[in-house]
C-alpha cells in the first residue's frame, strides 16, 4: 500500500512517527497524524486545511492542545466522557484521581523512550480508510488529502477535534472536489 503513497502522504507518515517520538508516546496515534498534516505545505491537503481555516498557528495551537487533553484521558472522545458523565463518572475528577497518584500524564501512554513505534490500531485504520477513499475518488495514488478524509471520516478523537476546529469530511470533500459528499460516489 504504501508504494502508493504521494511524498505529501508520506511525508505525514513520517510528520506523525517523529511527533509520537517527540512525545515520548508508545504509539503512532490519529492525533500524531493530525499534528503532521498541520505541519505540510505545498499539498492537496496543506490546501484543504488552508481553505477551511485550519493552518493558522492559533488553530494548530489549539488542535493540539485539545489533542493532548483527549490524550490525558486516556484517548477518551468527549461522547465518552459524557455518556460517563450520565451514569455518574466525572472523567475530569477520575483522571485528577489517577494523575495525583501516580503523576501526571500518567494516561497518555508518554514512556517509550526508543526503538521503532507501531501504530495503534486507530492509526492503522486511517491508513486503510485512505486507500479505499482514494479507490472511491478514480485516484491512482493516496495523497494527504486522502488521509485527511479518512481523519475527518472516522469516528474518534481526530475527527471531534478537527471538526471543533471546522474541519469536517463534508468540508474537506466539498473543497477538493466541489460537491460535498455527493462528489464521493
Amino acid at each position: 500500500m504504501f508504494e502508493r503513497f504521494t511524498q505529501g502522504a508520506r511525508d505525514v507518515v513520517k510528520g506523525a512517527v517523529a511527533q509520537a517520538e517527540r512525545e515520548r508516546a508508545e504509539r503512532v496515534d490519529e492525533g500524531h497524524m493530525v499534528l503532521a498534516l498541520l505541519d505540510g505545505s505545498g499539498t492537496r491537503g496543506a490546501f484543504v486545511l488552508g481553505a477551511l481555516g485550519a493552518d493558522t498557528e492559533e488553530r494548530r495551537t489549539s488542535i493540539g492542545s485539545a489533542l493532548a487533553g483527549a490524550r490525558r484521558r486516556a484517548g477518551l472522545s468527549r461522547a465518552d466522557s459524557e455518556a460517563l458523565a450520565g451514569i455518574g463518572i466525572d472523567v475530569e475528577e477520575v483522571v485528577a484521581r489517577v494523575e495525583q497518584a501516580h503523576g501526571e500524564g500518567v494516561l497518555t501512554g508518554g514512556r517509550k523512550v526508543g526503538g521503532r513505534r507501531p501504530f495503534a490500531r486507530e492509526a492503522k485504520g486511517v491508513l486503510e480508510s485512505s486507500l479505499r477513499i482514494a479507490l472511491a475518488h478514480h485516484d491512482r495514488a493516496i495523497g494527504d488529502e486522502h488521509l485527511l478524509l479518512a481523519l475527518t471520516s472516522r469516528p474518534g478523537i481526530a475527527s471531534e477535534v478537527l471538526a471543533d476546529h471546522g474541519v469536517t469530511a463534508t468540508g474537506v470533500e466539498r473543497v477538493l472536489y466541489g460537491g460535498g459528499e455527493a462528489a464521493a460516489g
